[in-house]
């Protein structure tokens, strides 16, 4: 099977696992894991903020991110599009008592400035309104197809925030696939959040694992708030190990990773009843349409996946196909003959199949 339905599919590599049983270990809750906190440092340092805090999860590592900047009762600004807003299970309300105020995405993944101005009441003293606290960026942005912030855009977002006096915190899961696709060190993208949180499972092809990165008081505050939300581990060497080898030695990596996506788009822009937009692939992801009349997006995701190819689709009937280190240039020719076979062949009946 072709696995592209997510670089969360990853698996570590042989070097990594051979990490884990010689990591020296201790009691994270205390503060006393050396390997955890050699990875703080490290993650820390490569983007430019004074300190970082090793969770279980990006869905955890933005839900404490949250929590730490807004109080109870306030709004945080955040696109309809994004994944905190969809795909996090509505934590900050449930966990946080935090309203979201969803902001309309554009094409790019922006959020304009003059829309972020209207979530703002005209009158804040009126104890009718839920005042904003927090602005999130989503940076690549996912279901808008892995596109990237702009520098200028990410300046122009925190000048605002700073005149609202507002943090600005930053979801950057992929924020190393963000870094390559502007060409510029990581710490150019962050030094534009307030705090922002990265993925080492996705890829960075580590086996767990987040970061939450920020001031010394931030952090202090998240650290608290992953513990109430029982996020605080014990020998969590195990897991930052792996993690320590992925920001070492996976990072530069990546750029196979883009390279695979964009033959692919090039391939299946080329495949009839298939729409692809070739030039909006900027980092590992490639997002498709199906526009044959024979096919539905699902008919279309069952018969390649009988044929084995597996994609899945990522809202508005778009199918998502995400390139990782599990993926090499030859899975990406043969994903493309079995996708173009099953687009000549029209969906398989697979109730009979079965």
């Amino acid at each position: 099977m072709i696995e592209l339905r997510s670089d969360t599919f990853t698996l570590p590599t042989k070097e990594m696992l051979e990490v884990i049983p010689t990591a020296v270990l201790g009691d994270d809750v205390y503060g006393e894991d050396p390997t955890v906190k050699e990875l703080e440092t490290l993650a820390a340092r490569m983007l430019g903020k004074d300190a970082a805090i090793l969770m279980p999860s990006g869905t955890m590592a933005n839900l404490a991110s949250l929590m730490a900047h807004c109080p109870r009762g306030s709004k945080v600004l955040v696109g309809d599009e994004t994944d905190i807003y969809i795909y996090e299970a509505g934590g900050a309300v449930v966990c946080g008592g935090i309203m979201y105020e969803p902001i309309p995405t554009q094409s790019d993944g922006r959020l304009r400035i003059a829309d972020l101005e209207k979530a703002f009441p005209d009158d804040a003293s009126d104890p009718q309104f839920a005042l904003p606290s927090l602005i999130c960026l989503e940076n690549p942005h996912n279901r808008k197809g892995g596109r990237v912030l702009p520098l200028d855009y990410l300046a122009e977002v925190k000048a605002f925030s700073e005149s609202k006096h507002l943090p600005l915190h930053m979801d950057a899961a992929r924020i190393f696939n963000a870094a390559l696709a502007l060409d510029v060190p990581v710490s150019e993208i962050a030094q534009h959040a307030d705090s922002l949180q990265f993925c080492l499972s996705k890829g960075l092809s580590a086996p767990i694992g987040s970061m939450v990165l920020g001031s010394e008081r931030f952090i202090e505050k998240v650290y608290r708030i992953r513990k109430m939300l029982g996020g605080g581990m014990r020998q969590a060497g195990v897991i930052a190990a792996p993690a320590l080898f992925s920001l070492t030695n996976m990072v530069n990596r990546l750029a196979d990773d883009h390279a695979n996506a964009r033959r692919l788009a090039e391939g299946l822009n080329k495949v009839e009843g298939i729409e692809c937009n070739v030039d909006e692939v900027e980092t590992n992801m490639v997002f498709f349409r199906i526009v044959d009349p024979r096919f539905t997006w699902q008919t279309f995701v069952r018969s390649a996946f009988h044929e084995g190819v597996h994609v899945a689709e990522l809202g508005h009937g778009r199918i998502r196909a995400v390139t990782h280190s599990g993926i090499t240039e030859r899975d990406i020719d043969c994903a493309l003959d079995i996708i173009g076979r099953v687009m000549r062949s029209g969906p398989m009946d697979l109730c009979q199949d079965s």
